[in-house]
């Protein structure tokens, strides 16, 4: 299960500034603690949570229950289990640390973060599949490094008839798990020699009225 961390905050930061009123149907993928969801559910929203890991939805679940705030949290993958809904609001931080590629893929504890040999694992299947669970003037908030090529996500929602921008940045430390790969991100010319922090963007995307 993913705890809070500088990406949730930020994207926290986020959900503050588009301030959604009361009766909003929020989706967050990938809730890990459902730190997002509840801060949606304190608004008023109508939430849903969602995220592949059974510990995580548990998790979810008990925070949802200690703070009595109404979500429904589903354990799968990404959308599979809200196909045919759509919302006004997607929250999105999902795995997306490069790892060195493997013949199993991501697996354990490493679910919650690693996203392949460009970490966009799972950012390209947000940016193809999210646009058609919006509602007209729904939005996407999705957080990820720069690691795994913003310009990417942008240029992909874009294609999909999004109004898309980088809404937030934040430069921070090293955590243990890029710390540990530092050498393979450094051959692989995603790191400057001298490099050590990780930037993080959040990535605002609207869908027309």
């Amino acid at each position: 299960m993913y705890a809070p961390q500088d990406d949730t905050e930020l994207l926290a930061e986020a959900l503050h500034e588009v301030a959604p009123p009361p009766g909003t149907r929020v989706l967050d993928v990938g809730t890990g603690s459902g730190a997002l969801a509840l801060q949606a559910a304190r608004r008023g929203a109508e939430v849903t949570a969602v995220d592949v890991s059974r510990r995580a939805v548990w998790t979810a679940r008990l925070n949802a229950w200690l703070a009595r705030l109404p979500v429904h949290i589903r354990r799968g993958n990404l959308f599979a289990p809200v196909r045919g809904r759509t919302y006004d609001l997607i929250l999105a931080n999902p795995p997306y640390v490069p790892a060195p590629a493997t013949r199993r893929g991501p697996r354990g504890r490493s679910l919650a973060w690693d996203a392949g040999d460009d970490g966009r694992l799972l950012l390209d299947r947000i940016c193809r599949d999210a646009p058609a669970l919006l509602n007209p003037g729904g939005t996407l908030l999705l957080v990820h490094s720069a690691l795994s090529g913003p310009g990417r996500t942008l240029e992909l929602l874009r294609a999909a008839g999004l109004k898309a921008a980088v809404v937030r940045r934040r430069w921070i430390p090293f955590g243990p798990v890029l710390r540990s790969r530092e050498d393979w991100l450094r051959r692989r010319g995603l790191l400057a020699p001298a490099e050590d922090r990780e930037e993080l963007v959040v990535i605002r995307a609207e869908q027309p009225c």
